[in-house]
């Protein structure tokens, strides 16, 4: 059987975009390629703007798209816009409206949001964008439901991240939905990144960076707390480990990780659930079991709530074990 042909993937630049916003969709599904060594994604970059392109580095890009690319483009991606969010051009929002009605997925990054939301693809739908601007985009898009305080939202067809690394985040995920778990992995170890972090509502950051110091006291913790996902862990015996008193160990957690200890736990045990159901035909009660959730009922309750979907019906959709090579 002849393999499937690369998804078109428009990438849109501007003029004064940054470098690195640009390359995060680039670096995810531009250099991601298939068991057989071929690109999974055609990646194009384009640009409303004739001419090269400068960047807030002090250097410029050739682009050598115009809007016509995202005609083409299964996945639109606006990676950033400009630091004061002014009104995006009649051409490019009439694009993204294109795209999206015929099927296109929208992904706005970062302060792209501004230009998906003011494009009308984000009215009564939920959406984060950089938490600089949340209180500047919540006032200019009052129809649009902001949830400042998590990494992404995934609203199917349109999804939107906060700040820069949530960006990579956000792509990732897109690449999780789109061709499993396995191949969101491979390209999180490519880039030196943590390979999943759960998005959507259960995402929850306390502040724009962690502290770094608290994540490495941690990381040892951390650490063995990922091997041993079936164990009962309360949090006394958890301070205990951590050589802290209870209160110093929930606050310094929260600061390190952006979330509660029940709460993290809870990710990493879905986030292994997902890749067994992908990657193993063992029965739901032994991946339950595997992953810490002791029972199938408990299993599906909390995978039901995290991804409106049961396990079942997940590992139909991105087994590994079902796909034709």
């Amino acid at each position: 059987m002849r393999a499937a042909p690369p998804e078109t993937v428009a990438v849109v630049a501007f003029d004064g975009i940054s470098p690195f916003h640009l390359s995060v969709p680039c670096l995810v599904f531009g250099e991601d390629r298939t068991d057989a060594g071929k690109p999974r994604f055609r990646l194009l970059v384009c640009s409303l703007d004739a001419g090269p392109l400068r960047t807030n580095a002090g250097f410029t890009i050739e682009v050598t798209h115009g809007l016509e690319a995202i005609r083409r483009a299964k996945i639109v991606v606006m990676p950033s816009w400009r630091d004061d969010a002014p009104p995006a051009p009649a051409a490019l929002l009439k694009a993204l409206r294109d795209a999206h009605r015929r099927g296109a997925t929208i992904v706005g990054l970062s302060l792209g949001a501004f230009v998906v939301a003011q494009a009308g693809l984000l009215d009564g739908r939920a959406a984060t964008t950089h938490w600089h601007l949340a209180t500047a985009f919540a006032r200019r898009y009052p129809s649009v439901q902001l949830q400042p305080e998590v990494l992404y939202v995934d609203n199917g067809d349109v999804l939107t991240s906060a700040g820069t690394a949530a960006s990579i985040d956000c792509c990732l995920h897109l690449l999780r939905v789109r061709h499993g778990a396995e191949v969101a992995n491979r390209a999180a170890r490519r880039m030196v990144v943590a390979p999943h972090r759960q998005g959507g509502q259960a995402q929850y950051i306390q502040q724009p960076v962690p502290v770094a110091a608290e994540q490495d006291r941690l990381r040892p913790l951390l650490e063995w707390l990922g091997r041993h996902p079936q164990r009962s862990h309360p949090l006394d015996e958890l301070a205990r480990r951590a050589l802290m008193s209870r209160r110093t160990f929930t606050r310094r957690f929260r600061q390190a990780t952006g979330t509660t200890v029940g709460q993290w736990l809870l990710n990493q045990r879905l986030a292994l659930a997902q890749r067994l159901l992908e990657t193993s035909d063992r029965p739901i009660e032994a991946v339950a079991v595997d992953a810490g959730f002791g029972s199938a009922v408990s299993l599906r309750q909390h995978f039901a709530a995290a991804f409106s979907v049961s396990p079942s019906a997940y590992r139909r959709q991105f087994s590994t074990l079902q796909r034709t090579p």
